[in-house]
């Protein structure tokens, strides 16, 4: 039987808004047929329709689109058997570039002028009339800052930090909110709107900057109400609005927290309960201009921005909550501090359920990745509180924040007894979704493997951060690049990849440099001047990025969009080798900025640094291969030849000159990462990549398996020893549990990725980076290094792509390291490829494989064989060696 398992506009099957004026849709197959083939399809939206071969990023090509319009697409597929399924999806459309009646307002009274701090949050209220007919209704908001809207004391929607982080002095998103039900019930309502300063306004940077994008926040938003019968009330932001300070939150930034006064709540849970729902912070339900505490009333100002970006109906994944947890353990410490283990490392909040409570008590919530000799240890945090204080009314009460996350894994509590007090935490993160898995026979691999997906969830909020808990979150560049294919497999990233990767195109520099940060922040004067060039690695996202969506999803859409923003980077680095060099000299990049061997173990900022011409001209080989295939596939035969030329004198450039006959490095000291690029980036011949992989083979050996890259070698130098006969060296460091490893990690209780191999010592001490020239910088939640996740699915599960959304991939397990089973899956393009395989007793190979409708697969079984397999599920048997 023939099913459409899965149809999408914009990559959402309900819900979705767009200001597209040519939405693309997408669709997934079932059959319980082997070898099934969709034939043709048909796709229509009104009066248009055209049939299709393919089923991926379809636009549509109809006439124009109407602002505020639903919409329904309707899409009839036929195998190759005859067999047919049908299905629909809705959409709507947003403005559609239609100018806003609304005008920004804010608090004209308020002006703010401090440093290193975050604004107070700003509370606007407007009554809205009663409506006679209510057929459609919608509220479209935006914000310089954050903001939660709340309609007559409920919240409105589900997510959090909107309009969401992105370039903004560019592209600004606003959120569409459905509230027909709540208007048509023929009574007056009241919208309020709380707006603290988040990213535009707040404290953000290391350097504690604020007011980067706005001098104080400002409000934009229409509430559209449409009768049916031709007859539209639009109600606009303006001076009619009503504005103050004097609300119930009285702090809101992402590095220090909240504080939330519950004697001047104005609203309640989104189910109508005073202590249910987890979704925002509440106490009693009532109306923002009642005698509730709350003064200061007065008319809202218009606001003229200093900026003016594009604003667009919301085009990323919102942030939201998901997992709850229960604390795993209540302590007292020393110093008497109420201390709940959650269990987990992660990003999120408290939601605290507070018993008979006196008005004006003060229950304060702080947070913390570890412990320190039975205390809370914050001075990983730096300048960041990470604190959520509550100050109480009288009575049963529930609280939880909703203008600000930490990172945590403990909660120190103080100002409430435990009998009084109901803790649990929410996961926030931004909507992604659950796509892939991985598990083998040994448990630590498996407790990797869920490290690796927490430390994505705890740093993908809104955009790829660095870390969720200290005076940073930036979106650094070479977290994601590195990472993204791990990412692509697990979760469904293509909406929150698009998102980010407009940033990158949007705050590219005129030189072709990429920030190292996306959106960019001006951290120091000095900032400015540093990501005006290139930087390995760093801005090389520009491509590495995009290129590992199109193997997960297979829409070439995404690489035309950012082709020619990955060409002049690739200038840039190429301008940048080229300075001041003649001959062979002109590919080696060693000017001016570089990372380099990041973080790689036992040096120091300054060795990293020094490391980077062997990085930069690695990274310029590696990225001017890739950009050759793609623009293959874009049909750009002239520029493929360019820029695989580039890509072998760079190569040789490399061989030449930073290795000697031997393919020893020409280093004071050798290191790793210096023979991974070369191998996995395909830069040398057979005889030199001998040479190279038994060089790295003496040293991995040498060092007793451990791990000693930095940032660039680390997703890579499992593949560069097993793809090059060194198998049981890759398992060997794998499994490696002793300092530095990644299981030494898990062992040690680790439950996400650090961004030190020896954050935690092995004497029990934390490793801050003092004198090492990093200004005290550690993380216990930093996603890059479960990068290795991708030898894990590619490798061991042995599940690769070789052509875009897996239309065609290969399943070729990888034996070794005392394993007996492992299996993993991940969704395509097209369905769910999944591989399985044990050793039975005896010796005897088993393996499943499934392969979805569309897609056709390769299997390579331990003994040599291969076959082709159309869609399906699979079970193939063999005797090992």
């Amino acid at each position: 039987m023939l099913k459409i398992a899965r149809f999408t506009v914009e990559g959402m099957t309900e819900g979705c808004v767009t200001d597209r004026n040519a939405p693309r849709f997408s669709w997934q197959l079932e059959s319980d047929r082997n070898g099934c083939r969709m034939a043709t399809a048909r796709l229509r939206v009104g009066d248009w329709q055209q049939d299709c071969t393919e089923q991926i990023s379809i636009p549509y090509a109809g006439s124009p689109l109407q602002p505020f319009t639903e919409y329904e697409a309707h899409l009839s597929v036929t195998d190759d058997t005859g067999e047919t399924a049908e299905a629909a999806v809705r959409f709507e459309t947003g403005r559609l570039d239609t100018p806003w009646s609304g005008k920004w307002i804010t608090d004209g009274q308020y002006h703010f002028t401090e440093k290193a701090a975050s604004p107070k949050p700003m509370v606007f209220c407007k009554k809205l009339p009663a409506f006679r007919d209510v057929k459609k209704a919608r509220i479209y908001a935006t914000a310089m800052g954050i903001y939660n809207l709340y309609l007559d004391g409920r919240k409105v929607g589900e997510d959090f930090f909107a309009p969401g982080f992105t370039a903004y002095q560019k592209q600004l998103q606003y959120r569409t909110y459905d509230v027909t039900s709540e208007l048509a019930d023929g009574k007056e309502h009241e919208l309020t709107a709380v707006v603290a300063g988040g990213w535009a306004v707040g404290r953000y940077t290391y350097k504690n900057r604020n007011r980067v994008y706005a001098d104080r926040q400002a409000f934009l938003a229409e509430i559209k109400v449409d009768d049916g019968l031709g007859q539209e009330t639009v109600i606009g932001t303006d001076q009619t609005w009503k504005v103050t300070m004097d609300g119930p939150f009285l702090e809101a930034e992402f590095y220090n927290g909240e504080v939330y006064d519950a004697r001047k709540a104005f609203f309640t849970a989104a189910d109508g309960k005073k202590s249910e729902s987890p979704a925002a912070g509440k106490t009693q339900a009532g109306s923002a201009s009642d005698e509730n505490g709350i003064g200061g009333w007065h008319a809202a100002a218009l606001e003229t921005l200093r900026i003016s970006p594009k604003i667009e109906a919301q085009y990323g994944d919102p942030v939201r909550a998901h997992e709850a947890f229960q604390p795993v353990s209540v302590t007292k410490t020393p110093s008497g501090t109420l201390v709940y283990d959650f269990g987990q490392n992660f990003a999120g909040v408290i939601c605290a359920r507070v018993h008979g409570a006196k008005a004006g008590q003060k229950i304060v919530f702080t947070h913390a990745e570890v412990l320190m000799n039975g205390e809370l240890y914050r001075e990983p945090l730096r300048t960041a509180k990470q604190e959520a204080v509550l100050v109480c009314r009288d009575g049963d009460q529930t609280y939880m924040p909703t203008l600000t996350y930490m990172g945590f894994r403990y909660v120190g509590v103080t100002g409430i007894s435990q009998k009084d007090l109901e803790l649990t935490a929410v996961a926030l993160y931004s909507d992604i979704h659950e796509t892939g898995s991985f598990s083998c026979s040994n448990e630590l691999v498996n407790k990797l493997q869920s490290n690796i997906c927490w430390g994505a969830k705890s740093n993908f909020v809104d955009i790829p951060t660095d870390c969720p808990q200290r005076d940073e979150r930036l979106g650094w560049t070479g977290d994601i690049a590195l990472f993204a294919p791990a990412a692509v497999y697990n979760f469904s990233m293509k909406r929150f990849l698009e998102k980010w990767l407009r940033d990158v195109k949007a705050e590219q520099r005129h030189g072709g440099g990429i920030p190292m940060i996306i959106p960019f922040v001006k951290v120091y004067w000095q900032w400015e001047l540093v990501v005006t060039m290139a930087v390995d690695h760093w801005g090389d996202a520009c491509v590495l990025v995009p290129w590992a969506e199109y193997q997960a999803d297979g829409d070439l859409d995404l690489l035309r969009e950012m082709y020619p923003v990955m060409q002049k980077y690739v200038k840039a680095c190429k301008f940048w080798a080229g300075l001041f060099s003649v001959g062979k000299k002109r590919y080696i990049w060693q000017l001016l900025h570089h990372y380099g061997d990041w973080v790689a173990p036992n040096s120091d900022m300054w060795t990293w640094m020094k490391r980077g011409k062997f990085t930069a001209t690695a990274a310029l080989s590696r990225s001017s291969a890739l950009l050759a295939q793609i623009a293959d596939l874009l049909g750009k035969p002239e520029d493929s030849a360019k820029y695989r030329t580039l890509h072998e004198k760079t190569s040789d450039a490399y061989r030449s000159i930073l290795m000697d006959e031997n393919c020893r490095l020409k280093n004071k000291e050798e290191f790793q990462t210096g023979y991974v690029l070369p191998l996995h980036y395909d830069m040398l011949n057979a005889e030199d990549r001998k040479k190279t992989a038994a060089r790295l083979h003496e040293l991995v050996q040498k060092e007793g398996y451990h791990i000693g890259t930095g940032f660039p070698g680390t997703p890579y130098i499992l593949f560069a020893l097993a793809d090059n006969g060194y198998e049981d060296d890759a398992f060997r460091m794998l499994l490696c549990d002793t300092c530095p490893s990644w299981l030494y990690e898990v062992k040690v209780g680790g439950t996400t990725i650090w961004e030190r191999w020896d954050a935690l010592k092995e004497d029990g001490t934390c490793n801050t980076g003092e004198g090492d020239g990093t200004g005290g910088m550690v993380s216990f939640n930093h996603y890059a290094s479960g990068s290795v996740g991708d030898f894990l699915y590619r490798r061991i599960a042995g599940i690769e792509a070789t052509s875009g959304g897996y239309k065609t991939f290969r399943v070729k397990p990888l034996i070794g390291g005392g394993l007996t089973s492992a299996s993993g899956s991940t969704e395509t393009a097209y369905g769910t490829a999944s591989s399985s395989w044990h050793i039975e007793d005896g010796g005897s190979f088993r393996i499943k494989v499934s392969v979805p409708v569309g897609a056709e697969c390769e299997l390579v079984l331990p003994d040599g064989t291969s076959e082709k397999l159309g869609s399906g599920t699979y079970e193939r048997t063999c005797r090992l060696a």
